[in-house]
């Protein structure tokens, strides 16, 4: 059986793609806020807002944030009203960003951040209510070990939501999303940025990544139980949960 090759932003041999990583997000984070959200046309924002409904019958006290970034899925989930949400990332060029970020919102009593491997949670067994990840877990180095370690984490009964990017699979969209990923992202993520693979990785990394049902059954494999998806904006990205 053929070996999967490894996506990674900068494809250096000697380094690991969890290295790379967090590499990438340190040189784009000053302006990875103004891009993303340009980038995606505002559309993110919708895509969290309906990723957090699912999470509103869980009720959640305590909500962990996987690969944070800067924090907008940690800011997404104040409207469950929980007493703490703490956002975890490699990158403390993108934490430094969300750290100043929650204190010009006035939520830092709220939303703490701090950096953290999304493959070895720095957290006690069954800690959260909720886990949320966005557009973070392609970006494992090993998918099924992250996976496990955010299911370590969570509490029983506790509901994981999982929103990442994906191939969309009908005209016109799968044209527009296409040229749109491979072409315009790129040019603009090159120039506004100033790193040129760190936005041609965005279109690679979501072509190996292993969505839909694929997803679900990596999911249901490590442990997962009712796990399901929904496909948002024609398939641009999908919402998956599933619970301990």
């Amino acid at each position: 059986m053929e070996e999967k090759k490894v996506v990674k932003p900068y494809n250096d041999r000697d380094t690991s793609k969890k290295e790379e990583v967090a590499t990438m997000f340190n040189n784009i984070s000053k302006r990875y806020d103004f891009l993303n959200h340009f980038l995606s046309l505002g559309i993110d924002k919708i895509w969290r807002k309906k990723a957090i409904r699912l999470l509103q019958e869980v009720k959640p006290k305590s909500v962990l944030d996987i690969a944070t970034g800067t924090g907008d899925f940690a800011i997404a989930a104040l409207k469950l009203k929980p007493e703490e949400i703490i956002g975890v990332d490699i990158s403390q060029g993108m934490l430094d960003v969300g750290i100043e970020k929650m204190k010009r919102k006035g939520v830092d009593n709220i939303i703490s951040m701090q950096l953290g491997d999304s493959e070895k949670l720095p957290f006690e067994d069954n800690r959260f209510d909720a886990l949320t990840v966005g557009f973070g877990v392609r970006n494992y180095e090993n998918l099924e070990k992250g996976l496990t370690d955010m299911l370590r984490v969570l509490k029983p009964e506790g509901r994981a939501i999982i929103l990442e990017f994906s191939k969309p699979r009908k005209f016109p969209v799968k044209q527009t999303f296409g040229f749109y990923s491979k072409r315009v992202i790129p040019f603009l993520g090159k120039t506004i940025s100033k790193d040129k693979r760190a936005y041609e990785y965005l279109p690679e990394s979501v072509e190996a990544f292993p969505e839909g049902q694929d997803f679900l059954d990596i999911m249901t494999k490590v442990g997962y139980k009712n796990v399901d998806s929904q496909l948002v904006s024609g398939g641009i990205a999908t919402i998956y949960w599933g619970s301990k």
